[in-house]
């Protein structure tokens, strides 16, 4: 019984540690760019925009990419406590908040299945700029920018995903079941 304590506090740790790195403030240069193409100048908005993209991307690759079935829980876990006590949002407004960030949750995770037409970079970038407001079309070139900045907050979730809860390892039997000998 104190294994699985010591175990499921571990986990707990793990996952505050790895939703941390989901809060990080988006880069200027990401929230100058979404304002500039997608929020009609508004940079606030933006910032929540890419802030809440990081959040829902963190947690989707924390139930997609994890080593553990228990890592997606502990992590949604993690995200609903931190987001809780967020100072960026207003008093008497989390539901409200919550509600945003699980819509999100729907539509990028939608998006990382989606393989048809431009693949999935183009369906996560369009889904981006519809939560910006950029409901009229846009170029192909300011979809794909906005794909390759979701892109790269995937590629910065997983790195912290693999720093906080390991990395996967063959055991040495399996291995050596795989080629035969």
């Amino acid at each position: 019984m104190l294994r699985e304590w010591r175990a499921q506090r571990a986990l707990r740790a793990q996952a505050t540690g790895y939703v941390k790195t989901l809060f990080a403030e988006p880069p200027d240069e990401d929230v100058r760019w979404l304002a500039a193409n997608g929020t009609g100048g508004d940079l606030d908005h933006a910032r929540w925009e890419l802030r809440y993209a990081r959040r829902a991307l963190g947690l989707l690759t924390a139930q997609r990419d994890a080593l553990d079935d228990r890592t997606g829980s502990a992590v949604a876990a993690a995200l609903g406590r931190v987001l809780a006590r967020d100072p960026a949002i207003a008093p008497g407004r989390l539901r409200i908040a919550e509600r945003q960030l699980n819509a999100r949750l729907r539509s990028y995770g939608d998006a990382l299945l989606r393989r048809e037409g431009a693949g999935t970079g183009w369906h996560l970038g369009r889904a981006l700029l519809d939560f910006a407001g950029r409901k009229e079309g846009s170029t192909p070139d300011v979809v794909a920018k906005a794909g390759d900045v979701l892109a790269r907050y995937l590629s910065e979730s997983n790195e912290a995903l693999r720093e906080h809860f390991g990395v996967p390892r063959l055991a040495e039997d399996a291995t050596a079941n795989a080629t035969g000998y």
